[in-house]
């Protein structure tokens, strides 16, 4: 059975279609990267699988237990982080953890311990007396998350954890996700980063306009495009506009043009360069720079959805408690 069922999901807004006919399914254990544009319907999507929004038709189970008809039961088994920190800023860190604990209805001794486990796993034993008014933007992400976990859930929803982290902050939270599903947790993800999802997804579902446009592997989206891309610079975004206009008209190709740079997909790499080079230079639109590279899952999601997405960070190393 997965984790997550999505059938048909629709939710309306007036007389906006924010959610039409989205279906998908995650596995346990998984991590799935929920992914679109700004306003696509995302985090409608996620407020409906855990339970803060009733969908207008189509059906949601999480584990086996419907989100509408079992909305208290599915709550015992989520947790939800999302995009801006829920933490109370007038309570200390381990105030806040040892609250979750008691508003999931732990037994005391249970959620004592599990506040100490988590403020360790966090690193942030040494801040856990003081207000999370005190605590830098990171700290407040890490200890949101924190909380999130307290009842241990077997589903974890979080939209957009690293928005706004630094580097260092937001490594941590990958780390800390990578422990999570190694420890039996399903994760659904919605992220601005491009990069993050490549890292972390399984599988990644890209909504667009409320509807899901692909759900794939990370390396099946990118095969997808074929097997190279071209990236082409001027000083000028003129030229650029210029010369993808040219490239798509002379030689139908797929160019896209963001600022000052051009794109172009080929499966015949060597010789979509040269058939480029030359047209470009008989029209007088020479490139100043030029590379050649595999497909990334920014390419892939640029050319699903026409909009571009950010990209950063590497991987560190975080024991997050079962």
């Amino acid at each position: 059975m997965p984790a997550i069922e999505v059938r048909r999901l629709v939710k309306h807004f007036g007389a906006v279609r924010a959610v039409d006919e989205v279906s998908f399914e995650v596995p346990e254990a998984s991590v799935l990267g929920l992914l679109g544009p700004n306003g696509a319907g995302k985090t409608t999507v996620i407020r409906m699988l855990t339970t803060l929004l009733r969908p207008d038709s189509g059906q949601v189970r999480i584990l086996g237990l419907d989100v509408v008809q079992q909305a208290a039961q599915v709550r015992r088994l989520i947790g939800l982080a999302g995009q801006a920190a829920a933490v109370d800023a007038n309570l200390t860190g381990r105030e806040n953890l040892r609250l979750m604990g008691r508003l999931g209805q732990l037994r005391r001794a249970d959620f004592r311990a599990r506040t100490e486990d988590l403020l360790s796993a966090f690193d942030l034993v040494d801040a856990a007396s003081r207000p999370a008014r005190t605590y830098s933007g990171g700290m407040r992400r890490r200890l949101d998350v924190a909380a999130a976990l307290v009842s241990r859930p077997r589903v974890l929803f979080l939209d957009e954890p690293t928005t706004g982290l630094d580097l260092a902050s937001r490594t941590e939270l990958w780390a800390l996700i990578h422990s999570l599903v190694e420890g039996g947790t399903t994760v659904v993800l919605t992220t601005q980063y491009l990069e993050e999802a490549d890292r972390l997804a399984d599988r990644i579902a890209i909504i667009d306009d409320g509807r899901l446009i692909a759900n794939d592997t990370p390396a099946g989206l990118k095969a997808a495009l074929g097997g190279t891309v071209i990236d082409l610079d001027w000083t000028v975004d003129e030229h650029a506009t210029q010369a993808a206009e040219l490239l798509g008209a002379c030689l139908g190709l797929q160019a896209r043009a963001r600022g000052s740079t051009v794109t172009v997909t080929a499966r015949d790499g060597s010789a979509t360069v040269i058939a480029v080079l030359r047209r470009l230079d008989e029209h007088r639109l020479a490139p100043t720079g030029l590379r050649v590279r595999e497909p990334s899952l920014d390419d892939a999601f640029l050319h699903l959805t026409g909009a571009g997405s950010s990209a950063a960070g590497t991987s560190a190393g975080l024991q997050v408690p079962a």
